[in-house]
C-alpha cells in the first residue's frame, strides 16, 4: 500500500456511469469538493437508455434526449397506446450535460471501497467523508434477471414495424416462434435518432436469465413475420442483469450503493436510470446538511414499494406467455396513477397496492391468478434447457438474410424494459 494519500474531499464517486456521473456533477454545482474513480472515465456508456420524460429532473438539459415518442404502443390481447411521452436519451447529450471538469478524476480501479476510503490499484488511498458506490450490478449468477438481445435495424427496413416517432413498450403477439410451453418473452422496439431502430427481445424474471441465442432467435422470427430481412451485419447489443438488488441498509458504515447497485433497479421493468436521476439531489442535499443519505433516498414508503415490486417481480418470473398477456391486458386497463405507480412512482404505496390487487382480481381465467401470487407452479421455469446455439449460427432467416453468431456475454445493463 502507497503511504501517499489524496487530501480528503467531500464526496467520492466510484464509477462514472449516467448516475455516478450525475452525482459529481450534482455536487460540484453544490459547492462539494468531489473525487471521481473510473478505470476509463471518458467511455461512451454502451447501453441504450430510455425511461418517461417526465421521470426525469427538471435541471436536466433538453438535449440529453435523442429521441420522443408522444404515445408507445403495447400489444397484449389488444393494443393500447400509452398516452405518456417517452424518450431514448442521448448517449452524447447526456454526459455532455453533466460535466464533471471542477473534480479531481482518478482513471484508476478501485480494489477497496468503504465507508470514507478507496485504495485503488496501485496502492493510492482516496479519503472522502462520503463515499457513493455506483459501479453497477454484481454478477447474475442464479438471480432473477433481466435478459435482453437487441438488434440495430436501419428506420427504412424497420418501418413496417416501428415507424418515425413511434414504439413498441412491450409487444406480447405471437410472432417469437415461442411454444406454449417455453419460458415467455415480448419485443421492445424504439428508434434512437440516430437513423436506426432497435428490436430488442426481453425476458424478465426468470432466475439466471434467458440465453442470448434464444432472444435472437425470437427476434429474428419477429422480423421475418413483418417481412423485415437483415444482412446479418448489423450491430447488437446484448444485456443479462438482477433484478432484485435490494435497497441498502440504514446506519450501516459503508459506502452508499447508488443507482442500480443501490436498489434503485426497477424489480418489474429494469429501468433505473431515470430514478437515480431524480435522487441525485436528494442524495446530495443529505450530504451537504449531514443526514443519512440512505435515509433520506428510502423512506419507509419507498421501501414499502419495493417490497410490493419484488412480489410483482417474482409473479412475472413463473408465467406462461398466455398468462403474460392477461395480466398485462388487465394492468393496462388500469388508470394513470396506477401505472406510474407500478412503472416509475418512487413511494406512491398506496396507488401500487391498489393496482396490484386489482390487475390480479381483474386476470382471467380465474384459476392463473394462483400462478400469479405463487400458490402453483411458484418454480415453474427453474432449471429449463434453453438447449445450444449452435443450431442458429449459420442459418438462414430469409433468401436474402443470415444470421450473426451470437454472443453470450453480458455488455448491460440497458434501459427500459432491456
Amino acid at each position: 500500500m502507497s503511504d501517499g494519500a489524496v487530501r480528503e474531499v467531500d464526496l467520492c464517486v466510484v464509477g462514472l456511469g449516467p448516475t455516478g456521473r450525475a452525482l459529481a456533477h450534482r455536487a460540484l454545482l453544490a459547492g462539494l469538493r468531489v473525487t471521481v474513480i473510473d478505470p476509463r472515465p471518458d467511455r461512451l456508456w454502451p447501453p441504450t437508455y430510455s425511461c418517461w420524460i417526465d421521470e426525469l429532473p427538471d435541471w436536466l438539459p433538453p438535449g440529453a434526449i435523442a429521441t420522443r415518442i408522444a404515445a408507445p404502443t403495447v400489444w397484449t390481447a389488444t393494443e393500447h397506446r400509452i398516452q405518456r411521452p417517452y424518450c431514448v436519451l442521448s448517449k452524447t447529450g447526456l454526459r455532455e450535460a453533466l460535466p464533471i471538469d471542477d473534480a479531481t478524476v482518478h482513471a484508476a480501479r478501485a480494489t477497496r471501497v468503504d465507508a470514507h476510503e478507496v485504495e485503488l490499484a496501485d496502492g493510492t488511498i482516496v479519503r472522502a467523508a462520503t463515499v457513493f458506490d455506483t459501479r453497477g450490478l454484481p454478477s447474475l449468477g442464479r438471480r432473477r434477471a433481466a435478459s435482453a438481445h437487441g438488434i440495430f435495424v436501419a428506420a427504412e427496413t424497420a418501418a413496417p414495424m416501428v415507424a418515425d416517432g413511434e414504439g413498441l413498450l412491450l409487444d406480447w403477439r405471437p410472432e417469437n416462434g415461442a411454444g406454449p410451453d417455453e419460458p415467455p418473452s415480448f419485443l421492445y422496439a424504439v428508434p434512437l435518432g440516430d437513423g436506426t431502430v432497435i428490436f430488442e427481445e426481453t425476458s424478465l424474471g426468470l432466475r439466471g436469465g434467458m440465453p442470448q441465442h434464444e432472444l435472437r432467435r425470437r427476434t429474428l422470427n419477429r422480423l421475418a413475420a413483418h417481412g423485415i430481412r437483415l444482412t446479418g451485419d448489423e450491430p447488437t447489443e446484448a444485456a443479462h442483469y438482477p433484478l432484485d438488488q435490494r435497497p441498502p441498509k440504514k446506519g450501516v458504515a459503508e459506502a452508499i450503493p447508488f443507482g442500480s447497485r443501490g436498489g434503485m433497479m426497477h424489480p418489474c421493468t429494469g429501468y433505473s436510470v431515470a430514478d437515480s436521476l431524480a435522487l441525485v439531489d436528494t442524495a446530495i442535499e443529505a450530504v451537504r446538511t449531514g443526514r443519512d443519505p440512505v435515509a433520506e433516498l428510502w423512506p419507509w414508503q419507498a421501501r414499502l414499494v419495493y417490497w410490493m415490486r419484488m412480489r410483482g417481480l417474482w409473479g412475472l418470473g413463473r408465467l406462461t406467455t398466455d398468462q403474460s398477456i392477461a395480466m398485462f391486458e388487465s394492468f393496462f386497463s388500469a388508470g394513470p396513477r396506477g401505472q406510474r405507480a407500478l412503472l416509475s412512482a418512487h413511494d406512491d404505496y398506496a396507488a401500487l397496492g391498489g393496482v396490484l390487487v386489482n390487475t390480479v382480481a381483474h386476470t382471467w381465467p380465474f384459476r392463473w391468478r394462483y400462478d400469479l401470487v405463487g400458490w402453483t407452479n411458484r418454480n415453474r421455469w427453474v432449471g429449463y434447457d434453453f438447449g445450444s446455439a449452435a443450431g442458429l449460427r449459420g442459418a438462414l432467416i430469409s433468401a436474402h438474410g443470415r444470421v450473426a453468431e451470437d454472443d453470450d456475454q453480458a455488455k448491460g445493463p440497458g434501459e427500459g424494459f432491456q
